[in-house]
């Protein structure tokens, strides 16, 4: 199976270290789990736009990403037996370079360029399977589709756009392997 994969706040925790670098930058005091809408602004009420997404333009902000838990293990694997891997990223151009160096090639090192499609419209990528935390990439689009848990998705209805709800990576893996129709 071809099988797309979302990066931030699916292969890595992009909300949690937001979370971390506002708090230390700007003294709020908010939690990953507040970050209940895909607009992060409403969680961070003092803060302007700009200084909410500031994260992804310091250099030093990508290194301090952390994988989602097993999530390495699971894409190894899929990838062992047979299965092709894409990276699909909406990631800020101008941020790019730094960001897959820093964090998605040193977590994710059996993954390199010819295996990332950069696009804000993930609906005109073709693969057998996309997994996504965003709803609106699960909206229309060729492909089966897994929504993958995040407190900014909770009240988002996936079977309204055909997708599955995985909580973690062994969930996605489980998935995988029925629409694979093999055994786990």
């Amino acid at each position: 199976m071809v099988i797309l994969v979302d990066m931030d706040d699916v292969l890595e925790q992009l909300v949690e270290a937001m979370v971390q670098y506002n708090n230390l930058h700007y003294g709020t005091d908010v939690r990953p789990c507040d970050i209940v809408e895909w607009n992060l602004t409403k969680a961070f009420p003092t803060l302007t736009r700009e200084q909410v997404y500031s994260p992804e333009f310091d250099e030093a902000f990508w290194a301090t990403v952390e994988p989602m838990p097993g999530a390495d293990r699971v894409l190894r694997r899929l990838t062992e037996e047979g299965h092709e891997i894409y990276v699909v990223t909406a990631s800020l151009y101008e941020t790019l370079k730094q960001k897959m160096n820093d964090l998605l090639f040193r977590w994710y090192p059996f993954l390199d360029w010819d295996h990332v499609i950069v696009t804000a419209n993930k609906q005109m990528i073709r693969g057998d399977v996309l997994i996504d935390d965003g709803p609106h990439n699960l909206t229309g689009g060729d492909y089966r589709k897994i929504l993958f848990d995040r407190p900014h998705n909770r009240d988002f209805d996936e079977k309204s756009v055909g997708a599955l709800r995985a909580y973690d990576w062994d969930g996605i893996y489980k998935q995988i392997c029925l629409m694979a129709d093999k055994p786990e």
